[in-house]
């Protein structure tokens, strides 16, 4: 009997880079089974991408304060769990974060100041979940506000990697790691039989962990403001922005959300850095199977009630 053994390829889809494992003994189906997953990103990503004219994304922008438009299934429903999200972190995460006015936000070396609260403010005055407006008897998006803008940069790939998994798992796949730059969703086991080992980045030390943890069977997305970032003042402030403020967010580094969902843990990510570290706990220890591990500014590191970290 053939030994099982680790197949693997990485490519860049829907902006990031996707690395797809699957462990099986043939190797050519393997890799036939690595492509169908591929496929199916590319799908998805053709899908929610804001960077083709003929996407249902964009035809939902465009008709921002003119009229609803009709979707597919696959988009209103994500849409619709979007919007739960938003509810839940009460505004912290909000797929109409593309309606942010960019001009004030240029995270490279040429933003040496924050704008006054007023102008902060402005820039991000459309986004508010609440003017998305569902319609599930017609399967109809509209955004109420004329220049609103949603975008799925918070959700969608990890949307794609938990899609992707449950295809692999269809077609017999018994054990593997769709990752999409870094938010992975693992089932089954090593070749060795051990859960794969994951690393949690080094907010402070790129391609260094901090830790890391045996998993089989969860999903692991980090966010962190080590990858874009502007220092003013002595201070960082990540690329992220509080939709409630218009300033970029500060106090946190890193936040790793381990959940059954890649969707669900790609989503939280983000809105828990927004929160803070108190609000963004004590949400998480409200939820079922879900965990949560945050580095703040001074390295300090805060765990949700259900996990421990060595």
């Amino acid at each position: 009997m053939l030994a099982n053994k680790v197949h693997q390829k990485t490519l860049r889809l829907m902006g990031n880079r996707f690395t797809i494992t699957v462990v099986d003994d043939d190797a050519q189906w393997a890799e036939q089974q690595i492509d169908e997953a591929i496929a199916e990103v590319s799908r998805i990503e053709k899908l929610l991408t804001t960077f083709s004219s003929d996407s249902q994304t964009n035809q939902i922008n465009e008709n921002a304060g003119i009229r609803p438009v009709k979707v597919d299934k696959e988009v209103f429903d994500i849409i619709q769990r979007s919007l739960r999200i938003s509810a839940l972190t009460d505004g912290a995460f909000d797929i109409t974060y593309g309606s942010i006015d960019k001009r004030f936000w240029n995270f490279d070396k040429e933003m040496t100041s924050l704008p006054d609260a007023e102008t902060a403010k402005e820039s991000v005055r459309l986004i508010n979940y609440q003017n998305v407006i569902l319609d599930a008897q017609n399967q109809t998006v509209f955004l109420k506000e004329k220049g609103m803008r949603i975008g799925f940069g918070g959700i969608g790939k990890g949307y794609a990697a938990e899609r992707a998994k449950q295809l692999l798992i269809k077609n017999g796949v018994k054990s593997g790691i769709v990752n999409a730059a870094g938010d992975l969703s693992t089932w089954g086991n090593q070749p060795n039989g051990k859960p794969w080992t994951i690393a949690i980045a080094d907010p402070d030390t790129q391609n260094k962990a901090f830790s890391y943890l045996n998993i089989s069977g969860v999903a692991v997305a980090t966010s962190g403001n080590y990858e874009k970032y502007v220092v003013i003042d002595g201070k960082k402030y990540s690329h992220t922005i509080d939709p409630k403020t218009g300033f970029p967010v500060s106090g946190i580094k890193s936040v790793t959300i381990i959940c059954p969902n890649a969707e669900l843990a790609d989503a939280m990510a983000t809105p828990i850095t927004v929160l803070g570290v108190d609000a963004g706990l004590g949400l998480i220890n409200q939820m079922q199977q879900i965990a949560c591990i945050i580095i703040d500014d001074d390295n300090n590191i805060y765990t949700s009630n259900n996990i421990n970290v060595s």
